[in-house]
């Protein structure tokens, strides 16, 4: 027995013993796949107590580091879009921007796929290859086709799965076009997450088949979608609930906020809502959608907190503001930002404000309908 067996045997058990890890078939293939193989390259590790977050490297041979390779936990593999751990003496103070996602995350979103034998499946973000290594042995590497967008990345994830006599089909390239030479696909899963589902994924995707992805946006709240792909092209299904959050697929990050406007213009009214209510993960999810190229920033203005929802795209915004009990929101540019905030928070409460899993959505070509 290998010195990781006994820290791989005890992961699959727990994720068991949990519930994160339901069928009898996912569990062989997580007791066939050894999650160091993918992180050889080291990880890094939040510095205790560091504000900002700062983050310092564990690389192989380092104590801890083949035990935390079989925690369930994300381990950061890259920060800044280049630097890995082994660049790295010290801290570093800047943004992940890959990591190798949590063993009961990826095998939760694997069952939820619903794979059968011989099914092909589109895999969006290879990252360092373990979730690709899981597909691969339970489908046959010749069903898996995987998209990585950073080609140092792509590189990491295509040795590592040689290593263990992996060959998948291994795109480097924008997933969000899909990759339509080996569709259609019964299959696809997206381990980042997208404002919106491209219509590439479902248009690669033959109908009755599941395209399974995270929605997110530029407020931070994201929930996993499970979409039927229909003959006409459209797709809909429900979220699953969970708060699951992934990156956003570098395409879809956010853009500078630039200069800010001029916050004693506009209009201010009574508000409905304060920015309180932007504190609820679902409840931000809901206003995300009716604003979905909102960032919200908070800033020390004359005095007090304020809070601010600027798009950038339209430059309009909204601050709402705390009146004593009450509270008032001053709005400007072509779009009140806060009563369409207001309209989808007002719908949803009516309904008995009800959680993600109720949520239901319908993509067509012009964009996505929500409901519950």
């Amino acid at each position: 027995m290998t010195d990781h067996a006994p820290l791989l045997a005890s992961l699959v058990g727990s994720l068991t013993a949990g519930g994160g890890l339901r069928s009898p078939a996912w569990r062989r293939v997580a007791e066939a796949v050894a999650r160091h193989e993918f992180l050889r390259g080291g990880f890094f590790r939040p510095v205790d107590g560091a504000v900002p977050t700062a983050w310092e490297p564990v690389l192989e041979g380092d104590p801890g580091w083949l035990e935390a390779c079989y925690a369930d936990e994300s381990l950061v593999t890259q920060i800044a879009g280049t630097v890995v751990p082994a660049d790295v003496r010290g801290r570093i103070l800047r943004e992940p921007t890959s990591s190798s996602t949590l063993p009961s995350l990826v095998l939760r979103m694997l069952e939820d796929l619903h794979v059968e034998p011989g099914m092909r499946v589109l895999e969006i973000g290879t990252g360092t290859g373990y979730s690709t290594a899981l597909l691969a042995r339970r489908l046959g590497e010749e069903n898996v086709t995987s998209v990585e967008y950073d080609a140092d990345v792509a590189v990491r994830a295509r040795t590592a799965l040689g290593r263990l006599g992996i060959h998948p089909a291994l795109v480097t390239g924008d997933g969000l076009h899909g990759y339509a030479a080996n569709a259609p696909y019964d299959r696809v899963v997206a381990t980042c997450a997208v404002r919106a589902v491209p219509r590439a994924w479902i248009e690669q995707t033959r109908p009755g088949g599941l395209v399974l992805a995270t929605l997110g946006g530029w407020l931070g709240a994201s929930e996993l979608a499970r979409l039927t792909v229909h003959e006409d092209g459209t797709a809909s299904g429900t979220l699953l609930g969970g708060h699951v959050s992934f990156m956003l697929a570098r395409p879809h990050l956010p853009p500078p906020l630039g200069l800010l406007p001029d916050l004693g213009a506009g209009t201010e009214r009574r508000a409905v809502f304060g920015a309180d209510a932007l504190d609820d993960r679902t409840a931000r999810f809901v206003v995300q959608a009716a604003a979905p190229d909102a960032q919200r920033l908070t800033l020390a203005r004359d005095g007090w907190q304020e809070d601010v929802l600027l798009d950038v795209v339209s430059g309009s915004w909204a601050a709402p503001r705390r009146d004593g009990g009450s509270w008032t929101v001053r709005q400007g540019g072509p779009r009140a930002l806060w009563d369409a905030a207001e309209e989808q928070l007002s719908r949803w409460h009516a309904a008995g404000a009800p959680g993600p899993e109720r949520f239901t959505c319908h993509i067509t070509p012009q964009g996505p309908t929500w409901g519950w």
